[in-house]
């Protein structure tokens, strides 16, 4: 059996804590300000672990992140990520989609790098993670600067 499902997750840039890392994908993304959120914020892991909760039907961005980063300090959404990935009962994960919408940082000088964290986070191989970015044209608060967004979509098979 297959199946497919999409995560999405945004976040505003810090405006307090301007020392505050950007991290995206697990990548430390140097000379940019993070983004603003309980935990580090990085949107691309917290899309992706949203979409392995549409494939598990396991929410762990809510309750069960609330208590590993509000309960127990762990900020890393590595954590999280790991979490979703226990509750995937035999189904593994095939392919990743991203889609990035920023107009800072910009994204194509970190793609590659964050595709291959993300595999190795997945136990997948690189080219089965694909990533696009772009500006929209300033239509959104993500395009003028104020944010990121992403959307994920993910393929998982039983195995």
């Amino acid at each position: 059996m297959i199946k497919t499902a999409i995560g999405q997750d945004s976040h505003r840039f810090e405006t307090e804590d301007l020392t505050k890392p950007l991290i995206l994908g697990g990548v430390i993304i140097p000379n940019e300000v993070g983004l603003a959120g309980n935990s580090d914020a990085d949107v691309i892991l917290h899309a992706l672990t949203n979409a392995i909760s549409g494939i598990t039907t396991v929410n762990i961005l809510g309750a069960k992140a609330d208590e590993l980063c509000l309960g127990k300090g762990i900020k890393d959404s590595n954590v999280y990520l790991q979490k979703a990935l226990e509750y995937l009962d035999g189904y593994k994960i095939m392919h990743v989609s991203f889609s990035v919408e920023a107009k800072k940082p910009k994204m194509s000088p970190h793609i590659d790098k964050i595709r291959e964290n993300v595999a190795k986070l997945l136990g997948i191989s690189a080219n089965c993670v694909a990533m696009t970015a772009t500006s929209g044209e300033e239509l959104t608060d993500f395009g003028r600067g104020l944010g990121v967004q992403v959307f994920v979509v993910i393929t998982a098979q039983k195995l």
